[in-house]
């Protein structure tokens, strides 16, 4: 049976409108994404298959395209709406960051760092360029390394620090290992970067270590 066979109010997309997406399991989100299934599955049932395959929505929506791709059915067109819905969502809590004072919504600002650096295969170290106000005037990932580290260069993010007229900054960067808790050489590089960056009067605020669910922020360990 095709979900347009179903009783009205059994479908995904009409629950969706009259009870709110919350209202929604994984599966009937997917579903309305995916639009179709494929032959004998509905797209409900599709859904529940991909979940199960890829371990939940996270797995799913970073999967590689020649895993996702795999399954029948399943063409670039789909992965392009699941990498575009992925993004969209990143790009949804940049925006609403923009509208704070970053440091006055750090739950907010963890939430943003957590979907837009722990899924990356590599490190990457990045800053968040702040007004006077400490408003985010920009943020650029500044340098990507390997799965076990990355070169930072001080002189660089000076020089993007001005050019950005920044007032503040925050640097964050990922552990692809999965584990948040900052190393010696961490600590060591924050120390360099404070002493750079306060010769052009540029305060550095914060540095924050993405691991797999969670965020470790220098400040609140008292190290900055």
């Amino acid at each position: 049976m095709t979900i347009s066979a179903w009783p009205h109010d059994e479908r995904p997309r009409e629950r969706l409108l009259r009870y709110g997406p919350e209202a929604l399991s994984d599966a009937e989100l997917l579903a309305i994404v995916l639009r179709t299934g494929v032959s004998g599955k509905t797209a409900v049932d599709l859904a529940r298959e991909l979940l199960e395959r890829f371990g939940g929505l996270r797995g799913l929506l970073t999967a590689e395209q020649s895993a996702f791709c795999a399954r029948l059915g399943l063409g670039p067109a789909k992965y392009a709406l699941m990498r575009a819905v992925l993004e969209m969502g990143r790009r949804h809590l940049g925006e609403a960051l923009r509208r704070e004072v970053v440091l006055s919504s750090a739950s907010a600002t963890k939430r943003y760092l957590l979907a837009a650096f722990r899924d990356r295969p590599r490190e990457a170290f990045a800053g968040l360029f702040l007004d006077s106000r400490h408003r985010l005037l920009t943020q650029e990932v500044l340098f990507e390394g390997t799965l076990d580290g990355t070169a930072v260069y001080p002189r660089e993010i000076v020089k993007r620090a001005l050019a950005h007229n920044a007032a503040a900054m925050i640097f964050v960067h990922n552990h692809p290992s999965g584990h948040a808790e900052p190393s010696v050489a961490d600590r060591d590089m924050t120390t360099r970067l404070v002493e750079a960056l306060g010769l052009v009067a540029v305060r550095v605020l914060d540095h924050l270590v993405v691991g797999d669910g969670d965020v470790v922020s220098f400040k609140e360990r008292g190290w900055l």
